[in-house]
Protein backbone atom coordinates (compact mmCIF):
# COMPACT_ATOMS: atom_id res chain seq x y z
CA UNK A 1 0.00 0.00 0.00
CA UNK A 2 1.16 3.32 -1.11
CA UNK A 3 0.08 5.67 1.55
CA UNK A 4 -0.26 9.61 2.18
CA UNK A 5 -0.40 11.59 5.26
CA UNK A 6 -1.95 14.62 5.09
CA UNK A 7 -1.73 17.29 7.61
CA UNK A 8 -4.12 20.42 7.25
CA UNK A 9 -3.23 23.67 8.73
CA UNK A 10 -5.19 26.70 7.53
CA UNK A 11 -4.10 30.34 8.79
CA UNK A 12 -7.14 31.64 10.00
CA UNK A 13 -8.95 29.80 13.14
CA UNK A 14 -12.75 31.32 14.22
CA UNK A 15 -12.68 29.36 17.39
CA UNK A 16 -9.16 29.84 18.87
CA UNK A 17 -6.78 32.59 16.79
CA UNK A 18 -3.79 30.89 15.78
CA UNK A 19 -4.82 27.76 17.55
CA UNK A 20 -2.43 25.50 14.34
CA UNK A 21 1.02 27.65 15.64
CA UNK A 22 0.25 27.48 19.82
CA UNK A 23 2.90 25.69 21.21
CA UNK A 24 2.52 22.30 22.90
CA UNK A 25 5.85 21.16 24.71
CA UNK A 26 7.38 23.96 22.69
CA UNK A 27 6.30 22.73 19.38
CA UNK A 28 3.97 24.15 17.51
CA UNK A 29 0.81 21.97 17.06
CA UNK A 30 0.78 21.41 13.20
CA UNK A 31 4.97 20.28 14.02
CA UNK A 32 3.36 17.21 16.60
CA UNK A 33 0.94 15.61 13.48
CA UNK A 34 4.29 16.47 10.97
CA UNK A 35 6.66 14.44 13.94
CA UNK A 36 3.57 11.58 14.88
CA UNK A 37 3.66 10.80 11.00
CA UNK A 38 7.09 10.38 10.53
CA UNK A 39 7.67 8.64 13.91
CA UNK A 40 5.01 5.70 12.48
CA UNK A 41 7.14 4.92 9.40
CA UNK A 42 3.66 3.97 7.79
CA UNK A 43 3.97 6.61 4.76
CA UNK A 44 5.62 7.22 1.57
CA UNK A 45 4.73 11.11 1.48
CA UNK A 46 3.81 13.75 4.08
CA UNK A 47 2.17 16.67 2.89
CA UNK A 48 1.45 20.11 4.40
CA UNK A 49 -1.90 21.76 3.06
CA UNK A 50 -2.17 25.45 4.09
CA UNK A 51 -2.71 28.56 3.25
CA UNK A 52 -0.30 30.19 5.77
CA UNK A 53 3.72 31.01 4.17
CA UNK A 54 4.99 30.84 7.40
CA UNK A 55 3.90 26.95 8.02
CA UNK A 56 4.74 26.46 4.35
CA UNK A 57 8.71 27.20 5.40
CA UNK A 58 8.43 25.89 8.87
CA UNK A 59 6.45 22.14 7.76
CA UNK A 60 10.10 21.17 6.28
CA UNK A 61 11.86 21.62 9.31
CA UNK A 62 9.62 19.43 11.25
CA UNK A 63 9.76 16.55 8.34
CA UNK A 64 7.02 17.49 6.09
CA UNK A 65 7.79 15.95 2.61
CA UNK A 66 6.12 18.50 0.55
CA UNK A 67 3.36 21.37 0.59
CA UNK A 68 0.80 22.58 -1.09
CA UNK A 69 -0.56 26.02 -0.77
CA UNK A 70 -4.14 25.68 -0.19
CA UNK A 71 -6.34 28.33 -2.56
CA UNK A 72 -8.44 30.36 -1.01
CA UNK A 73 -11.94 28.79 -1.79
CA UNK A 74 -10.58 25.78 0.53
CA UNK A 75 -9.36 28.46 3.31
CA UNK A 76 -12.54 29.80 4.76
CA UNK A 77 -14.85 28.64 7.99
CA UNK A 78 -17.11 26.99 5.12
CA UNK A 79 -15.05 25.15 3.60
CA UNK A 80 -15.04 20.95 3.71
CA UNK A 81 -12.30 19.12 4.99
CA UNK A 82 -12.36 16.24 2.55
CA UNK A 83 -12.75 18.19 -0.13
CA UNK A 84 -9.39 20.44 0.83
CA UNK A 85 -7.44 16.49 1.93
CA UNK A 86 -8.53 15.49 -1.89
CA UNK A 87 -7.17 18.51 -3.59
CA UNK A 88 -3.70 17.98 -1.58
CA UNK A 89 -4.00 14.40 -2.96
CA UNK A 90 -4.43 15.39 -6.34
CA UNK A 91 -1.48 17.99 -6.19
CA UNK A 92 0.93 15.34 -4.85
CA UNK A 93 0.26 12.73 -7.29
CA UNK A 94 0.58 15.58 -10.02
CA UNK A 95 3.89 16.45 -8.29
CA UNK A 96 5.23 13.03 -7.57
CA UNK A 97 4.09 11.19 -10.92
CA UNK A 98 1.95 8.00 -9.15
CA UNK A 99 -1.18 7.09 -7.63
CA UNK A 100 -1.96 6.55 -3.70
CA UNK A 101 -3.42 3.71 -2.40
CA UNK A 102 -4.30 5.57 1.50
CA UNK A 103 -4.54 8.80 2.71
CA UNK A 104 -4.45 9.54 6.51
CA UNK A 105 -5.27 12.85 7.28
CA UNK A 106 -3.84 13.77 10.88
CA UNK A 107 -6.09 16.59 12.56
CA UNK A 108 -3.46 19.08 13.76
CA UNK A 109 -5.82 19.98 16.88
CA UNK A 110 -6.07 16.18 18.47
CA UNK A 111 -1.93 15.69 19.55
CA UNK A 112 -2.86 13.72 21.91
CA UNK A 113 -2.99 10.45 19.69
CA UNK A 114 -0.54 7.73 20.04
CA UNK A 115 1.40 6.30 16.89
CA UNK A 116 -0.19 3.11 17.68
CA UNK A 117 -3.41 4.95 17.15
CA UNK A 118 -2.08 5.97 13.56
CA UNK A 119 -1.38 2.48 12.56
CA UNK A 120 -4.58 0.79 14.22
CA UNK A 121 -6.58 3.01 12.45
CA UNK A 122 -4.65 2.48 9.20
CA UNK A 123 -4.94 -1.06 9.57
CA UNK A 124 -8.47 -1.36 10.49
CA UNK A 125 -9.18 0.27 6.70
CA UNK A 126 -6.59 -2.20 4.94
CA UNK A 127 -7.40 -5.30 6.63
CA UNK A 128 -11.06 -4.94 6.08
CA UNK A 129 -12.53 -4.38 2.23
CA UNK A 130 -14.21 -0.57 3.40
CA UNK A 131 -14.08 2.84 1.64
CA UNK A 132 -12.88 5.01 5.11
CA UNK A 133 -11.78 4.32 8.86
CA UNK A 134 -13.10 7.49 11.19
CA UNK A 135 -11.68 7.55 14.70
CA UNK A 136 -14.20 8.31 17.67
CA UNK A 137 -14.26 7.58 21.69
CA UNK A 138 -17.06 6.96 23.57
CA UNK A 139 -19.11 9.66 23.99
CA UNK A 140 -19.87 10.53 28.00
CA UNK A 141 -23.20 11.93 27.26
CA UNK A 142 -25.90 10.06 25.41
CA UNK A 143 -29.03 11.55 23.63
CA UNK A 144 -30.97 7.97 24.55
CA UNK A 145 -30.44 9.26 28.16
CA UNK A 146 -28.96 12.63 29.42
CA UNK A 147 -28.99 14.51 26.18
CA UNK A 148 -32.50 17.16 26.25
CA UNK A 149 -33.84 19.26 24.40
CA UNK A 150 -36.80 21.96 24.34
CA UNK A 151 -39.48 21.52 21.83
CA UNK A 152 -41.92 23.93 20.23
CA UNK A 153 -44.24 23.66 23.39
CA UNK A 154 -41.44 24.24 25.77
CA UNK A 155 -41.52 20.65 27.30
CA UNK A 156 -38.07 18.90 27.56
CA UNK A 157 -37.51 15.60 26.74
CA UNK A 158 -34.31 13.06 25.90
CA UNK A 159 -33.01 14.29 22.64
CA UNK A 160 -33.29 10.94 21.05
CA UNK A 161 -35.68 8.00 21.91
CA UNK A 162 -35.92 4.37 20.36
CA UNK A 163 -39.27 3.94 21.51
CA UNK A 164 -37.72 2.77 25.38
CA UNK A 165 -36.96 4.17 28.67
CA UNK A 166 -33.37 4.09 29.83
CA UNK A 167 -32.05 4.19 33.35
CA UNK A 168 -28.74 4.50 33.16
CA UNK A 169 -26.08 5.47 30.27
CA UNK A 170 -24.29 2.31 30.12
CA UNK A 171 -27.88 0.77 29.41
CA UNK A 172 -28.26 3.17 26.85
CA UNK A 173 -27.61 2.41 22.99
CA UNK A 174 -23.65 2.87 22.34
CA UNK A 175 -22.98 6.17 21.22
CA UNK A 176 -19.30 7.37 19.96
CA UNK A 177 -17.98 11.74 19.78
CA UNK A 178 -15.80 12.08 16.21
CA UNK A 179 -12.57 13.08 17.90
CA UNK A 180 -10.63 14.26 14.89
CA UNK A 181 -7.51 12.35 15.52
CA UNK A 182 -7.45 9.93 12.36
CA UNK A 183 -9.22 9.61 9.37
CA UNK A 184 -8.35 7.65 6.97
CA UNK A 185 -9.70 6.70 3.28
CA UNK A 186 -9.13 4.91 0.25
CA UNK A 187 -8.04 7.17 -2.11
CA UNK A 188 -10.73 5.58 -5.27
CA UNK A 189 -12.98 6.08 -2.21
CA UNK A 190 -12.34 9.92 -1.68
CA UNK A 191 -11.61 11.09 -4.92
CA UNK A 192 -15.18 9.68 -6.23
CA UNK A 193 -17.16 11.08 -3.01
CA UNK A 194 -15.33 13.44 -0.98
CA UNK A 195 -16.56 12.66 2.38
CA UNK A 196 -15.97 11.45 6.16
CA UNK A 197 -18.56 8.61 6.32
CA UNK A 198 -19.48 5.86 3.85
CA UNK A 199 -22.59 3.27 4.23
CA UNK A 200 -19.08 1.01 5.19
CA UNK A 201 -17.17 3.13 7.42
CA UNK A 202 -15.36 1.27 10.93
CA UNK A 203 -14.93 2.99 14.11
CA UNK A 204 -11.48 3.08 15.34
CA UNK A 205 -12.43 3.49 19.19
CA UNK A 206 -9.71 5.40 21.13
CA UNK A 207 -9.84 6.23 24.56
CA UNK A 208 -11.23 9.46 26.19
CA UNK A 209 -7.78 10.99 27.43
CA UNK A 210 -6.33 10.97 24.00
CA UNK A 211 -8.88 12.20 22.33
CA UNK A 212 -9.04 15.88 23.10
CA UNK A 213 -9.37 18.07 20.45
CA UNK A 214 -8.53 21.46 20.86
CA UNK A 215 -11.41 23.54 19.39
CA UNK A 216 -11.07 26.57 22.69
CA UNK A 217 -8.76 28.29 24.87
CA UNK A 218 -9.86 25.39 27.84
CA UNK A 219 -9.01 22.81 25.47
CA UNK A 220 -5.89 23.97 24.88
CA UNK A 221 -5.12 24.50 28.44
CA UNK A 222 -6.31 20.82 29.55
CA UNK A 223 -4.21 19.11 26.31
CA UNK A 224 -0.74 21.41 27.09
CA UNK A 225 -1.31 20.02 30.71
CA UNK A 226 -2.12 16.34 29.74
CA UNK A 227 1.04 16.46 26.86
CA UNK A 228 3.73 18.25 29.82
CA UNK A 229 2.79 15.41 32.37
CA UNK A 230 3.05 12.80 29.90
CA UNK A 231 6.10 14.29 28.33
Amino acid sequence: MIRLATVCARKNSKGLIGKNKLLINGLPLFAWAIIQAKKSNYFHTIVVTTDDDEIIEMSYKYGADLTVKRPLELSTDTSGKPETILHALKEVEKVLGLQFDVVVDLDVTSPLRSIEDIKGAVNLLEQNKVSSVLSVCHSRRNPYFNILEVDKAKSIKVSKSNGAAYLSRQSAPECFDMNAAVHVWRARSLKKNPKIIFKDTLLYVMPSERSWDIDSQFDFEVVKFLSERNN
